[in-house]
């Protein structure tokens, strides 16, 4: 398990629909090393702090993996790290093996699993397809939020160490797919619940399922 790309972006307006919004989802990668903070890695900023960003969302991570999927869906072939505004390009590291609460260990910083993504309309700008957030919800190809642990630093290329978490937890496949499920077997939204590293906003949207 490695790093494949480091990508950052700030914030800038881009035209949607007729309107100027502010977006962060335009990242780059970097070849330096960079430093991870509490919520944030250098060079990277959220431009909507109420949806993105955050103790639970401080860095996104995707699989590689899903890139040639992706590529042959949308008949892009000149997609490149960082297109899905993921802060950290990943091998090796896929929805179905993660779980909520697991450690990974990456250059000399430490991170959380917390949860997947579910993409707003921006990811819609990123494409100029406004099926985007359609088409990520029908695929499950996620990837999934980091909350930072201990500070330090890290670079394209680092091995990445996962540490399972201490307690019994759910993969990041398995709780997308039971938030998108319209009837999820109760049993299992009660266990996802007490998930200690789960966000807030997720137990309350799996308490009202109940």
């Amino acid at each position: 398990m490695r790093i494949v790309s480091v990508n950052v972006g700030r914030p800038r307006q881009v035209p949607w629909q007729g309107e100027l919004v502010l977006t962060s989802i335009f990242k780059e990668p970097v070849a330096a090393r960079l430093r991870v903070r509490r919520h944030n890695v250098d060079g990277d900023e959220q431009s909507d702090l109420t949806v993105h960003g955050g103790v639970y969302k401080a860095v996104y991570v995707y699989p590689s993996e899903h890139y040639e999927s992706w590529k042959r869906e949308l008949g892009d072939t000149a997609l490149t790290w960082g297109n899905f505004g993921e802060n950290l390009t990943t091998a090796g590291l896929l929805e179905d093996h993660v779980r909520i609460g697991d450690t990974l260990r990456m250059g000399t910083a430490e991170f959380m699993v917390t949860q997947p993504r579910l993409p707003c309309f921006k990811l819609g700008i990123r494409f100029n397809r406004p099926d985007m957030v359609k088409r990520f919800h029908k695929n499950g190809w996620s990837g999934f939020y980091l909350t930072i642990v201990g500070e330090g630093e890290l670079g394209t290329a680092d091995e990445i160490e996962l540490v399972p978490g201490r307690e019994p937890s759910i993969t990041v496949a398995e709780i997308f797919r039971l938030y998108t499920d319209p009837a999820p077997d109760p049993d299992v939204v009660r266990r996802v619940i007490e998930l200690p590293a789960l966000s807030s906003g997720w137990k309350d949207h799996f308490s009202k399922k109940l």
